[in-house]
């Protein structure tokens, strides 16, 4: 490869979801330059429907980059979600048990958006179809990115090299073997999921347990809901036509005192598997992990985007620390300090799935102690709580690095994880 081939650069930032996107928004306002390679285009990105539901502190944190503006105007506020079982339906009051905290429902497609357009407005290099990307020399103190764009080579030599590439991303697999510990759980079940145009028949998230398996009706739009049904991991799509998806839709989200969807044409379907996973450490050399490409929660606790964005959160912070005051103490600490995090996650995640959906083959003393769970959740103000902190987000420290504070700024968000 000719030597004009190579580009020096701070941040090699790999993968254009979430945590990619908001990664090079922070060290842009930072003055930290960054390079995004995407293997797909702008169009597969800004079209993929993935999460929904933004903690209060992810809302926040666009807020601070600027990029909230469109997420205020059309996003959906939430104070509060249902839990609903045995006919009858339980309200959570987020915003009331955490002191003013809510969630916003806001497709991820559309975050992914508003961070494109900032980032490309700003004038940030921002690659799309990329192949071929390799990475080496993670261990010395630059090491390189390696790749092909429109048909040409090129090479990064880097500072920092970021894996934001997802689960089946390149990333993690370029750390040497025997370094990492994987840790994986495979729930025995599935969700059967459709977006519908349809008005939501809720002003609120209902999660529903039934004797026939969860269901979950949210929403994107007012004109459009998201609907799952718990279902067998090897479900067959071609079994589930419509009639039969909003007839169990139905059934499952069933009320004494009467209650019935509203229903519209289906849009989209998908069977999504259910399980969890966590690499440790998070980190390799120069080479830092996150989102999707180290960790995947079941989507029962509406986590997955919010714990990427918390972990680049406190990356763009230790890296500010670096380039400000020539200290890498934070970086050091970066799994250590996310991995707090993720595992809290993970427990709540775990919990919320357990107790709302029925175990394949589970005996009758288990299943009356999920209802059990339940019952203590909805009449309890404690464990309410308890629900409601960790679905709104754990803390309050917000996410955003300026150039006029970054040394404490980081030095906040490290000690608040």
């Amino acid at each position: 490869m000719a030597e004009t081939d190579r580009t020096r650069i701070r941040v090699g930032i790999v993968g254009a979801g979430p945590a990619g996107l908001v990664l090079a928004g922070l060290l842009q306002r930072e003055g930290i330059e960054s390079v995004v390679l995407e293997a797909r285009s702008r169009e597969y990105v800004e079209a993929r429907v993935r999460a929904g539901v933004l903690e209060q502190n992810t809302v926040d944190l666009l807020d601070d980059m600027g990029v909230g503006e469109r997420m205020r105007h059309e996003g959906l506020v939430h104070e509060g979600i249902e839990l609903r079982f045995d006919g009858q339906g339980h309200r959570i009051a987020l915003t009331e048990l955490t002191g003013g905290r809510s969630i916003t429902v806001y497709g991820q497609q559309e975050v992914v958006k508003d961070l494109i357009a900032d980032r490309l407005d700003a004038g940030g290099e921002l690659l799309f179809e990329v192949e071929d990307v390799r990475l080496s020399g993670l261990e010395s103190d630059n090491p390189d990115l390696r790749f092909r764009h429109e048909g040409e080579g090129r090479v990064l030599e880097c500072d920092f090299i970021a894996g934001c590439d997802g689960f089946h991303g390149v990333c993690r697999h370029a750390v040497p073997e025997g370094v990492l510990t994987h840790h994986e759980h495979e729930y025995p079940f599935a969700w059967l999921g459709v977006l519908a145009e349809a008005k939501p028949s809720s002003e609120e998230l209902i999660y529903a347990r039934h004797e026939r398996g969860f269901a979950l009706h949210s929403m994107r739009t007012p004109e459009i809901t998201r609907l799952y049904l718990q279902c067998e991991p090897g479900e067959d799509l071609e079994q589930w036509p419509d009639a039969r998806i909003w007839e169990e839709l139905n059934r499952r989200f069933e009320l004494d005192g009467g209650f019935s969807l509203g229903e519209g044409p289906i849009v989209e379907k998908g069977i999504t598997p259910m399980r969890s996973f966590v690499c440790e450490p998070m980190q390799h050399g120069r080479l830092f992990l996150a989102g999707d490409a180290v960790h995947i929660v079941p989507p029962t606790g509406a986590k997955g985007l919010n714990l990427a964005v918390a972990d680049v959160r406190v990356l763009a912070a230790a890296l500010a620390h670096f380039y400000s005051a020539g200290d890498s103490g934070l970086l050091e600490d970066y799994s250590v300090t996310c991995l707090r995090r993720v595992w809290r996650t993970q427990y709540f995640s775990a919990w919320m799935t357990s107790m709302l959906h029925r175990a394949p083959g589970g005996d009758a003393f288990e299943e009356r102690l999920r209802r059990a769970q339940l019952e203590y959740v909805c009449s309890s103000e404690a464990a309410a709580r308890t629900l409601a902190e960790n679905y709104v987000g754990f803390d309050r420290v917000s996410a955003s690095v300026t150039p006029a504070n970054s040394a404490s700024t980081a030095h906040r968000a490290h000690a608040s994880e």
